[in-house]
């Protein structure tokens, strides 16, 4: 009996040293997200110095796209509806929060840690690059859409590439195997079809799109290291990224 409750103290000291482990990790990640993406640091850096070849690569787009939206209504009101309210971070975040929700009552508490704190992390991180670079929305004749704030990088890029990444991630382990590939082809349409939506729109530049989608990555990666690092932890396997974050998901009960 000695034995079996030292053996069980262990084990409860070694999940609560785990669970601080994780809370710390996730946080820390998710402050730092904004500046460990080299790729989006380099972008970001081309933006502000108004580097010309990225310039006319901007104009060039929005030019093109703005001249067809004007010839095709039809073409622009489909946009128009898939930016609005299909892919509309309002919807994207709802279902966010839902899949929150469901976690709680699955009781996967980490994992639904996670779900919040990236998506959470994600806009406000939008928003403070937002506010720094202060970069205007492209201003076109006869525009077709219109969007307050500033323009670099695309809240709605990245509010696409972290909610589909979390959707994607949490619920895969629930998804037989032959679906998953339909699953990741659905996710990045979805993010790819969000960014073209917005430029074809006129109120954002490519590079905005290009900046929303790899800050949602870096996000996405290093809270993801944060929970993988929480596993580790608790001395649970790897999780392949094809399995989701916590293949346990299908277990009645995924956490310890």
């Amino acid at each position: 009996m000695v034995v079996r409750a030292t053996v069980q103290n262990l084990r409860d000291r070694r999940r609560r040293a785990a669970d601080r482990n994780f809370g710390v990790r996730l946080f820390a990640a998710a402050a730092v997200a904004a500046v460990a993406a080299v790729p989006f640091a380099l972008l970001l850096v081309l933006v502000e110095g108004q580097w010309q070849p990225l310039r006319r690569l901007d104009a060039g787009a929005a030019q093109r796209l703005h001249h067809t939206a004007v010839t095709h209504p039809a073409w622009t009101s489909l946009l128009r509806f898939l930016s609005d309210w299909v892919w509309d971070p309002a919807v994207l975040r709802t279902a966010v929060a839902l899949l929150t929700l469901w976690l709680v009552y699955r009781r996967a508490w980490r994992l639904a840690a996670w779900s919040a704190v990236t998506a959470v992390a994600g806009g406000l991180i939008g928003l403070l690059v937002k506010t720094v670079v202060e970069r205007a929305r492209p201003s076109l004749e006869d525009p077709v859409a219109h969007a307050p704030g500033f323009s670099f990088p695309s809240g709605h890029a990245m509010t696409a590439t972290t909610s589909c990444a979390v959707l994607l991630l949490v619920l895969l382990p629930l998804v037989p195997q032959a679906w998953r590939p339909l699953c990741w082809c659905a996710a990045v349409l979805s993010v790819l079809g969000v960014g073209f939506t917005r430029v074809a729109l006129g109120v954002h530049w490519f590079s905005d799109v290009v900046g929303g989608w790899l800050l949602g990555l870096a996000v996405v990666a290093l809270t993801a290291w944060a929970f993988e690092a929480w596993r580790a932890d608790v001395g649970r396997d790897h999780a392949e990224v094809s399995d989701g974050l916590e293949p346990e998901l299908v277990d009645a009960r995924p956490e310890p």
